[in-house]
Order: C-alpha cells, then sequence, then structure tokens
C-alpha cells in the first residue's frame, strides 16, 4: 500500500500509534524489509553504518519480550507524573496518551513484528557527552526514517523503550551479542487501523526557538 503522502504529510503525520495498530492483519516480511532499506539510507557519523536489525516474528519471543516490557512499564506508570502550567497543550492528551499505553502494555505482543534497532558498541553510564551523541546520531535518524516509510506505506509503530532496563534478559532471548551492540529501542509493526493522521498538537517554534542566547525568543 503507498499512501502518496507529500515528504511534509509524511513528516506531520507519522505518529507514535497505540491503539490503531491492526493486530489482527498480516504483514509481508517484504514490506518490513523495504521500509529498513529505506532505513538504511539515513546519515550515519562517518559512514560507519554500524547497525543492525532485529526483526521478532516469532510467538514464543515476542510474548517472552513483550513480558519484559510490560514489567517495567508497570513500574513505570506507577511513578507520579509530570507537572504542566496551566494552558499547557500537552496536559490535555495526558490522559489519552496514558491510556494508550497501558493499551500497547496489554497487547505488544500481538504485533505482527517487533523490531529492535541496534548500534554497534556499548553505551553504558561513564560514555563521554560526546561520544554518546556521536553514537545515537549513527542510529536515530535511521530508526525515525524507518517510522516513516511505514506510515507511507499504511503501517504504523511506536518508539518505546521500556524493555531496556532488561536489555541483557532481552538479548539472551534473542541471541544477541550483548557485549556487542546496544539495542536502541523497541518498535511494534502492525498496519494502521485507518490512515487519517492529523497534525499534533504542539507548541509552536516561536516558544522554543532561541536566537544566540538562550532566553531571546
Amino acid at each position: 500500500m503507498d499512501l502518496n503522502l507529500t515528504a511534509d504529510e509524511v513528516l506531520t503525520t507519522t505518529r507514535s500509534v497505540r491503539k490503531r495498530l491492526d493486530f489482527d492483519k498480516p504483514v509481508d516480511r517484504a514490506t518490513v524489509l523495504e521500509c529498513i532499506d529505506i532505513a538504511l539510507q539515513a546519515p550515519t557519523g562517518s559512514n560507519t553504518q554500524g547497525w543492525q536489525w532485529m526483526v521478532v516474528a516469532d510467538e514464543a519471543k515476542k510474548k517472552a519480550i513483550a513480558e519484559l516490557y510490560h514489567k517495567n512499564f508497570t513500574a513505570y506508570a506507577a511513578q507520579p507524573g509530570r507537572e504542566y502550567a496551566e494552558g499547557d497543550t500537552r496536559a490535555d492528551r495526558q490522559e489519552k496518551v496514558r491510556s494508550s499505553a497501558y493499551y500497547l502494555a496489554d497487547n505488544f505482543e500481538r504485533a505482527p513484528y517487533m523490531v529492535i534497532p541496534m548500534i554497534e558498541g556499548r553505551l553504558d553510564e561513564g560514555l563521554p557527552t560526546f561520544a554518546q551523541a556521536s553514537q545515537w546520531g549513527s542510529i536515530l535518524p535511521a530508526v525515525w526514517s524507518f517510522m516513516m516509510a511505514l506510515r507511507a506505506r499504511g503501517l504504523g509503530s511506536a518508539w518505546t523503550t521500556l524493555h531496556l532496563p532488561d536489555e541483557e534478559k532481552a538479548a539472551e532471548i534473542l541471541g544477541i551479542p550483548f557485549d556487542k551492540y546496544t539495542q536502541a529501542g523497541l518498535f511494534p509493526v502492525a498496519y494502521t487501523i485507518g490512515t487519517d493522521f492529523k497534525l499534533a498538537k504542539r507548541l509552536p517554534a516561536a516558544e522554543l526557538t532561541h536566537w544566540d542566547t538562550f532566553g531571546e525568543h
């Protein structure tokens, strides 16, 4: 399926999709590979291309990874939520975001595929900011390209990280060499229920942009 979206439409309507993932509609393996091929066109630091992509379709493995996610999600969700100032548009959507997050946590293993992008090397505590930024900057553009490629084909995903407190256990389940690769996230992949995603409510750029000196808008 090709939605024939413009570049701006793809950029502004690629959402983190949870409740609108169609867990019952099969996804062709070739479509996932096509989206990863597009993702691999993203820039990387020094053109290292130090990425690997784990696609999980096995039901038992999906269930095991989903259980790690659900355990950590439960602990995370029990923490106090962020407080927003009166009139902040982000506060209006917090209950919907919370509800959709619970839904995904309860249904994660139903996704036709789980995708885990990886970057070469361990990005452990103590790594200098420069090295951290260089490494993450070499995988995050590719992951965002992957999500946009999905969107253009009528599929969706959500950028999640809550399996990462148990990253080493996930690596063991999937046979990932933990000492050689850092997992960048966990992405459910499915067709979306409908394709009519709109622009999200965001704070205006003028409030978030500083010219020459922080605080100068």
